[in-house]
């Protein structure tokens, strides 16, 4: 650190107990405080570079962006939670966006891009109310009322739509929407009648509950997207522990474990001297007698299967084997519970525990092979309790397995909203045009300095349609002002933009349909951010602390040996 770069006002001039002198700078004086408007333009700034990253993979015609870590792993997705939970965000508001993003996709699970877009939208028109002199609070309170004249107006323009385990068209309409805009949407039928499936058949629709641990999706590297299925039943990455064991087991009482096969030993530290050849038998058949055991315990409660959470060694492993008891090890225990809620089974944690009636029952296990290679997977069908499902993707690649497991997860989330709440509004930015309007006439009846903000949350609200005009390859404001007048004239809040060239712009014709409950998060969470964000007028970097926390010479310094302390 040089002299010049030290500002007089910060520093004090001292001596060492060896008299040498050394100047104590503090830390404070090196921090950049902003405040004020300047710190509110600053992130406003800042949510829009993020807000700009991700607009481009909005909608049907979206792009891909390609994540890489520091690893090196690729990632290639416009997963709008994704692409954000990735990036290494160090701004503050940026991070902000960020959780809003993960919020909607935790509640919801999608629509993440959406709500990104819309906040950064309200808070760049925020920016120019700003340049007029408005307060940031008279802003953020008119967000919040045009929010609340947005979200009645999706509830009264919504539209309930029936479905029954019979007849799912509808659910499966909703659940193309959202696959639409993914990689896998070159196969969006299958994987759509594969999320209204799997939603379905563990869906409690007297409850209107949908219970998520009983899907499991997983995936193997290999065959296309079209070999994708969904197995009544659970799929585990793992084979039979001996590769003389059966690879298939008809009417399999499982016997489902948590202890290892192995002999009994001390928990504290324990040796054991062997100081002849008759020692070391005896404790071989000691060893043998306690597998022996073990293994007739298991197979006294009628049990034809093992699935064991640990391993065994191969001495338990050949004895196993010996006495036809085949046996699964190393199952982690996500997949060991999921095993026990389908066969309607117990976990077991001592031998002695087990009974008959702890027994998982299941009609068929058996074990997958895939093509040249060894890679093997188990298949457990017909459990007892029919609920549990697994959706076994199938890819070229591990980024393309990776991308449809999330498009997977975003379309079996649309059909749950679903099932929670049959409300939907229309996509293709419909929704947004029809609130727009609604809030825009509800400005001109405010009379105080609100209808401003007001109004500005209206535009805002046309920042989605037209980035998926802009993403279709369509003029952007000339397509809008198009549908938007055409709703006016037409009194029909259904149209939107028409991403596909169908030459229709009535998106129920089209069968784009949103979850009311998730358009309505979209716009609750951006107001929300959006607010926060607006309230803040300082950044303070941290406290200064008093302890030394750097030692530099100042070889520009007029005594030699002198250094600057920073506290």
């Amino acid at each position: 650190m040089s002299m010049d770069q030290i500002n007089p006002g910060q520093a004090v001039y001292a001596q060492d107990e060896n008299g040498r002198p050394f100047i104590i700078v503090r830390e404070q004086g090196k921090k950049v405080r902003t405040h004020g408007l300047e710190a509110i333009r600053s992130h406003i700034l800042a949510a829009r570079a993020v807000t700009n990253i991700i607009k481009s993979s909005l909608g049907p015609r979206g792009l891909d962006k390609i994540l890489i870590s520091p690893d090196g792993d690729i990632t290639v997705t416009n997963d709008g939670a994704t692409i954000l939970g990735q990036m290494e965000v160090e701004h503050q508001i940026a991070k902000l966006l960020v959780e809003v993003s993960k919020s909607q996709d935790d509640e919801i699970g999608d629509g993440t891009t959406g709500v990104v877009v819309l906040a950064g939208a309200l808070l760049s028109s925020a920016l120019s109310l700003l340049d007029r002199g408005i307060h940031p609070i008279r802003i953020a309170d008119g967000y919040e009322k045009a929010c609340e004249v947005a979200v009645q107006e999706l509830d009264r323009v919504a539209d309930k739509i029936e479905f029954s385990k019979e007849d799912t068209s509808n659910l499966l309409k909703t659940a193309k929407t959202s696959l639409g805009s993914k990689i896998v949407s070159i196969a969006h039928d299958k994987f759509a009648n594969i999320a209204v499936d799997a939603v379905l058949s563990v869906a409690d629709l007297a409850r209107r509950d949908v219970d998520f641990e009983l899907i499991k999706v997983d995936g193997k590297v290999g065959g296309s997207l079209e070999d994708t299925s969904l197995v009544k039943g659970v799929v585990i990455d793992k084979d039979m522990s001996h590769p003389q064991m059966p690879t298939t087991v008809r009417d399999a009482k499982i016997a489902i474990l948590t202890c290892p096969f192995e002999p009994p030993r001390p928990k504290t530290k324990h040796k054991l001297d062997i100081e002849s050849v008759e020692e070391y038998k005896k404790l071989r058949e000691y060893e043998k007698e306690k597998f022996l055991d073990m293994i007739k315990m298991v197979k006294d409660t009628g049990a034809n299967l093992v699935i064991c959470q640990w391993g065994f060694d191969d001495e338990a492993n050949h004895l196993l084997m010996q006495n036809e008891l085949p046996a699964v090890r190393w199952v982690g225990g996500p997949e060991i519970e999921l095993i026990a809620i389908a066969t309607n089974g117990r976990i077991v944690p001592r031998f002695e525990d087990l009974t008959a009636d702890k027994l998982g029952r299941a009609g068929l296990v058996r074990e997958l092979t895939f093509g040249t290679t060894r890679d093997k997977m188990l298949v457990i069908e017909e459990c007892a309790n029919t609920r549990a499902v697994t959706v076994f993707v199938r890819g070229s690649n591990k980024m393309i397995i990776d991308e449809a497991k999330r498009a997977l997860h975003d379309a079996i989330c649309v059909v749950r909203n679903l099932v929670r709440d049959n409300r939907v509004v229309y996509g293709g930015g419909a929704a947004e045009i029809c609130a727009s309007i609604a809030v825009g006439k509800k400005a001109d009846e405010i009379p105080t300095i609100e209808q401003y903000a007001m109004r500005a949350f209206a535009n805002a609200l046309d920042a989605v349609p037209l980035a998926l005009a802009e993403n279709s390859g369509l003029s952007p404001i000339d397509t809008l002002a198009d549908v938007k007048s055409r709703q006016v004239t037409e009194g029909n809040p259904r149209l939107g933009i028409d991403c596909l060239g169908r030459g229709e712009n009535d998106m129920k014709a089209q069968h784009v349909y949103d979850p009311l409950i998730s358009k309505r998060q979209q716009f609750l969470l951006a107001t929300q951010v959006v607010r926060m964000i607006l309230r803040v007028d300082d950044v303070i970097d941290g406290w200064p602390t008093r302890s030394m926390t750097q030692f530099v010479i100042a070889s520009s310094m007029p005594v030699i040996g002198a250094g600057v302390l920073v506290f």
